[in-house]
C-alpha cells in the first residue's frame, strides 16, 4: 500500500508537502486545481516502470499509454528548463524483506516499510537522474551524479565493501529507479540491491486505473479467453475480465457473511449493481455455443423482461467497470478513480462510498480517487460515523490553485466523520444560493401580496 507522496516541480505542484495516503483516498477541489496531476503522476511512474527502454528516465508518454504528459519541458513546473523534479513515495511490502548485517551474528534485518526518493533534472540536452535513493530502518541506498556526469553508489548506517582490482565507474543508473547490474558486481555485499528495485515495480505493477471517460456498451462483446490485468483505463475491458474471472473460477468470500459460501465475481457485481437499485438482474450469456460472442442481459426490475445491457440508461455502463475493477483487481493492489461518479445519479454516487468500503475490507485494496461528488463524501462520512470504517484509514484532502500554483489541504476528519477545517467553497456555494432563493422568493411573496 502506497503511504506517502511529496512532490516538487510537477505540473502545477511547486510543493506538494508531505501527502499521507490511507486504505481510502479522496481528492476534492474545482476544475484545474491540480487534483488530477498528482494520479498522472503515479500513473507516470507506473508506465515508467514497466517500459522496456531501461535508458528512459521518465516515461512521460504516448498514445498507447495510461497518460501522455508531453515532454519534460510540459511537466516541470512554470516550465522551466533546466529544470529539477525532486519526488518520495513510501509504501508498505505486502511481505518483510530483510538485508544481511555486517556483524558477527551473521543475521539478517527484516523491513517492510520503504521510501524512494528521487531528483531528476531536464534540459536542451535530455533528462538525467541527479540521485536516487530507497530508504528503510534507518538505512539509505542510492545513486549520486557527480560533477564530472558519473555516478558513484551512495548509502548511510551500512559499509558497502568494494571488491578487490581496479575500481570501475558505475554506468548511469537503470531508469529513473534501479541500479546497473554491474554495482553487484563491483562490491561484494550489495546482491540485495536488486530486489529494492524489485520491490518499487512490484508496487508500480499493483496500480490499477479506470478514468472518467468510460466505454459506451456493446450488444455483444468478443472474448477469446484473454485475461486481463484489469479493466482498461476507459473500462473497455470489463467484460473480458468477467469472463476470465469465469474461467478461472475465482470467487469472494463477502465480507459479513464469513459462513456463506464464496460468491463468483459475477454474483458479486449483479448483488451490488441491485443494492445500488440500477439494476434487478445481471448475467453474462453466450450469444451460441462454441461461439466467441457473448452478451449481456440485465433486468431493470423483478417482473420486466430481460433486455441488452445497450437497452437501459447510461448509467449501468458507467458504474459496471469500477465496480468490476474493485473485486477484480488482485488483493493489496492500489487502484486509482478519476470521477467514479460521472453520468451517475446521487443515490449511486453516494452508494459508491459502500462499494469502496467493502472492497477494501473484502479484498485489502487501496482506493485513491479524484471526485467532485458532495452525495459520495456525505456517505462517507456516515460510515465513519458508524464504524464502518475507520476515521484513520480515510485520508481527505481539498485541491486549489491560487495564482498558477496548487495547494492541498489535508481535511480534519474526526471519528464521527465530521471535517473540523471545511474549506471554503469545498463544493460550490450552495449556502450562498439557498440564502438567495429564499430571499427572492420572500420578495416575490411581498410584491404579490402589495399588487
Amino acid at each position: 500500500m502506497i503511504t506517502a507522496l511529496n512532490i516538487q516541480n510537477f505540473k502545477s505542484w511547486k510543493q506538494t508537502g508531505h501527502i499521507p495516503l490511507g486504505k481510502l483516498t479522496g481528492i476534492f477541489g474545482a476544475n484545474s486545481s491540480g487534483k488530477t496531476s498528482l494520479l498522472q503522476f503515479l500513473l507516470m511512474m507506473k508506465q515508467t516502470a514497466e517500459t522496456p527502454d531501461r535508458s528512459r528516465v521518465l516515461h512521460t508518454g504516448n498514445d498507447s499509454t495510461l497518460v501522455d504528459l508531453g515532454t519534460f519541458y510540459d511537466i516541470i513546473y512554470a516550465h522551466k528548463e533546466p529544470g529539477v523534479i525532486d519526488f518520495s513515495i513510501g509504501w508498505n511490502t505486502m511481505k518483510p524483506m530483510t538485508i544481511p548485517l555486517l556483524d558477527a551474528s551473521n543475521t539478517e534485518r527484516a523491513f517492510d516499510k520503504i521510501t524512494f526518493g528521487a531528483s531528476i533534472e531536464g534540459n536542451g540536452n535530455g533528462i538525467y537522474v541527479k540521485k536516487f535513493n530507497y530508504r528503510f530502518d534507518g538505512m539509505s541506498f542510492g545513486m549520486e551524479r557527480q560533477k564530472d556526469g558519473k555516478y558513484k553508489l551512495t548509502h548511510e548506517k551500512f559499509k558497502a565493501i568494494r571488491q578487490q582490482g581496479r575500481k570501475w565507474p558505475l554506468p548511469e543508473p537503470v531508469k529513473s529507479y534501479g541500479f546497473p547490474d554491474q554495482v553487484v558486481a563491483y562490491y561484494q555485499n550489495v546482491g540485495f540491491l536488486p530486489n529494492l528495485v524489485l520491490a518499487f515495480e512490484q508496487l508500480m505493477s499493483s496500480i490499477y486505473y479506470l478514468g472518467p471517460l468510460r466505454e459506451y456498451p456493446s450488444r455483444s462483446y468478443l472474448w477469446a479467453g484473454e485475461r486481463p490485468t484489469g479493466v482498461g483505463s476507459r473500462g473497455e475491458l470489463a467484460i473480458s475480465a468477467l469472463l476470465a474471472s469465469r474461467q478461472q473460477g475465482k470467487a469472494i468470500q463477502p465480507q459479513k457473511e464469513k459462513r456463506k459460501r464464496r460468491k463468483t465475481l459475477e454474483e458479486y457485481v449483479a448483488e451490488w449493481l441491485k443494492k445500488l437499485g440500477i439494476i434487478h438482474g445481471f448475467r453474462l450469456t453466450s450469444i451460441a455455443p462454441n461461439r466467441k460472442e457473448y452478451e449481456v442481459r440485465v433486468k431493470t426490475h423483478p417482473d420486466s423482461h430481460e433486455v441488452l445491457i445497450t437497452d437501459v440508461g447510461f448509467g449501468v455502463s458507467q458504474v459496471l467497470p469500477v465496480i468490476v475493477l474493485c473485486f477484480y483487481a488482485p488483493e493489496g493492489s492500489t487502484i486509482i478513480l478519476e470521477q467514479p461518479e460521472i453520468h451517475l445519479h446521487p443515490s449511486i454516487q453516494a452508494g459508491l462510498a459502500d462499494v469502496f468500503i467493502d472492497a477494501i475490507k473484502t479484498r485489502g485494496v487501496q482506493i485513491i480517487l479524484e471526485s467532485h461528488s458532495e452525495h459520495l463524501l456525505v456517505r462517507l462520512q456516515r460510515r465513519i460515523a458508524e464504524e464502518l470504517i475507520d476515521s484513520n484509514d480515510v485520508k481527505l484532502f481539498f485541491a486549489e490553485n491560487v495564482g498558477g500554483s496548487s495547494t492541498l489541504s489535508l481535511l480534519d476528519l474526526d471519528i464521527f466523520g465530521e471535517i473540523k477545517n471545511w474549506p471554503e467553497n469545498f463544493f460550490g456555494d450552495s449556502m450562498k444560493d439557498l440564502a438567495a432563493m429564499t430571499d427572492a422568493a420572500i420578495n416575490r411573496k411581498l410584491k404579490s401580496n402589495n399588487a
